[in-house]
Order: C-alpha cells, then sequence, then structure tokens
C-alpha cells in the first residue's frame, strides 16, 4: 500500500488518473469506518480508479481544542494497517497543522480533492464536517462537486443497537464493557507500546507478565482483569490474563497495563512491540489482605481468562 505524508506526496508521486476518495480521522477503524471504506474500494475498482483514504495526524482537536484531545483508539501505523487489511490502496495522511485548520470548505476541496487527488468520487458519513470551524457540511461538499467534476455519496453509520462511533467505543471501554467495544470495532479493543521493566512482582508470584509502556492519550480500559490476549510482533498472539491498575495490594500509585502469557514462563519481551487485545472483564481491582489470596484470586483468574480465550 502507498502512503503519501502530505499533499507535497502527492504532487511527487502524482496521482495516475481518478480517484474515489474517503476523509476522516478513522481512529479506531470501526465498523461505520469500514462501511464507508468497503464502498470507496468497491467503486474504485468498478470505474478503475485508485482508492483512497485521507486522514488527518495529529487529532484536529490537538489543534484547534488542545484541552478537548479524545483519547487515542489506534496508533497512525495501526490505523494504516487495518486500512490496508481493508484494501484500500492508498492514504494521504494530512499533518494537521494551524493553517489547514483555518481553511474554508472550498479552499479544502479544491487544495485536497481536486488539485490533490483527481477525485471522481467522495464517499463520507452522513454527518461529515469540514473546513474550518466546520462549516462545511455533506450538502456542501455536494455543490463543490458539481462545480468540479465530482460525485459525493453519503454513507449511513448506524449499526443495529447503537451508533458505530469512536465516541461510543471508548464510552464503552471506559465503562469496562470490552464486549460491547469490541462488537462496534469488528476486533478486540489494542493497546500497543513497549514491554518496559516493571517491579518483576508478578514472576516472584509465579505469573510472570509484560509490562507496558503506555502513556495517557490511549484509550484504555477500565481498570480491572481482563481476559484477552498478547500479541507480539511477529504476530505470534497468546492467550492471556491482563491486569489493569495500580496493584493496590503493594501499595502501588502507578497505574499499569500488565499481561500475563498463560502457561508461558520463557518469554523474554523486554524492549519488544507488542499489543494487547481484550476480550471480557472479569473483575474490579482488589486489595487483598496479603499475598496468599492474591495468588488464589489470580489462579482462579487464569483459569477463567483460558476458558474464554478458548472459545472467543
Amino acid at each position: 500500500m502507498r502512503v503519501w505524508r502530505g499533499l507535497q506526496d502527492v504532487g511527487a508521486d502524482e496521482v495516475a488518473g481518478r480517484t474515489v476518495v474517503t476523509i476522516g480521522n478513522f481512529d479506531g477503524v470501526h465498523r461505520g469506518h469500514q462501511q464507508v471504506i468497503a464502498h470507496i474500494v468497491t467503486r474504485a475498482r468498478e470505474i478503475g480508479a485508485e482508492a483512497v483514504v485521507t486522514t488527518f495526524d495529529p487529532h484536529p482537536m490537538s489543534v484547534i481544542h488542545p484541552d478537548s484531545v479524545p483519547l487515542r483508539l489506534t496508533s497512525l501505523s495501526r490505523r494504516i494497517e487495518l486500512l490496508e487489511g481493508l484494501g484500500v490502496g492508498t492514504v494521504l495522511v494530512l499533518p494537521f497543522t494551524r493553517e489547514i485548520s483555518l481553511w474554508e470548505p472550498d479552499e479544502f476541496v479544491r487544495a485536497v480533492l481536486v488539485d490533490g487527488l483527481n477525485a471522481a468520487e467522495v464517499h463520507v458519513g452522513e454527518s461529515f464536517r469540514f473546513g474550518h470551524r466546520a462549516a462545511g457540511t455533506v450538502d456542501t461538499l455536494r455543490e463543490a462537486g458539481a462545480r468540479h467534476g465530482f460525485v459525493v455519496a453519503a454513507v449511513p453509520l448506524a449499526g443495529d443497537t447503537a451508533r458505530w462511533s469512536s465516541t461510543y467505543v471508548r464510552q464503552c471501554l471506559a465503562e469496562g464493557d470490552t464486549i460491547a467495544a469490541a462488537a462496534a470495532l469488528g476486533r478486540p479493543h489494542r493497546v500497543e507500546g513497549p514491554v518496559v521493566e516493571g517491579d518483576k512482582r508478578g514472576r516472584e508470584l509465579g505469573y510472570p507478565t509484560a509490562n507496558l509502556s503506555l502513556d495517557d492519550t490511549v484509550a484504555i480500559p477500565v481498570d480491572g482483569v481482563y481476559a484477552g490476549w498478547l500479541v507480539r510482533a511477529d504476530g505470534d498472539t497468546l492467550p492471556a490474563a491482563i491486569s489493569i491498575g495500580t496493584n493496590p495490594t503493594f501499595g502501588g500509585t502507578t497505574r499499569r497495563v500488565e499481561a500475563h502469557a498463560l502457561d508461558r514462563d520463557d518469554l523474554e519481551l523486554y524492549g519488544e512491540h507488542v499489543g494487547v487485545e481484550f476480550a471480557d472483564r472479569l473483575r474490579d481491582t482488589l486489595t487483598f489482605d496479603g499475598v496468599e489470596p492474591l495468588v488464589e484470586q489470580m489462579a482462579r483468574d487464569v483459569d477463567q481468562a483460558r476458558a474464554l480465550t478458548a472459545t472467543a
């Protein structure tokens, strides 16, 4: 897949013929996003054009309202990986700057869709907004398309029981409902990061864990113990019991995501970039009266995680 990291890359590479384009943040690449992307991939194939996803980095809110930036569901690299898996031929990553935030809708259309991508069709969600102060709507885009020679299609994003949106997924994670989050995403939610040294207490207790280094911009499920998977850099996926919290039994104060690969004590993961995926929440984070009841509960957690991941 081709990745353009700005309009200057488009100009250097040049678009071969017309394109079928969609535009958005695509954080999470959830099922609503997938509907739109399926449309552009299908239409590009039908008319012999290139399917192009236009996305932004950083999130526009980091420029427009830095104090209101939503927690990130996917890194840019993960977003691109997921888009490639959906059959997208090209991704245009627009660096979102103050200058771009001030573009009026017509400026955006001309710079990106007309002069940049030579769009034949543009497919967006029904609630799509763009341009300075989100002044542009789907109707605005249709009017621009009539002037510049591209067709606009609005794709409904509503699911059967809830609206598919990144906001909805974040809400599910904040409530610990990783099953509902996975249903909206079309796959388990994943957090990613390098494995760093922790207290090594899990190894001492018989349950060694991979301690992920994550920053406070990542959407992490609410504290608790979860069943899920540890995904290694080579793609090897291992069933896991996952703890999120501060280890209150030992007086911890730092929030951590730690994954114990079930029935594995031979892994050397320090420094490796791994993913942790969440199947279901097992219980709240608890404070135990000593090591013995903690270890007994950990054994029950592992048994439950093993049963859940075996059937997932």
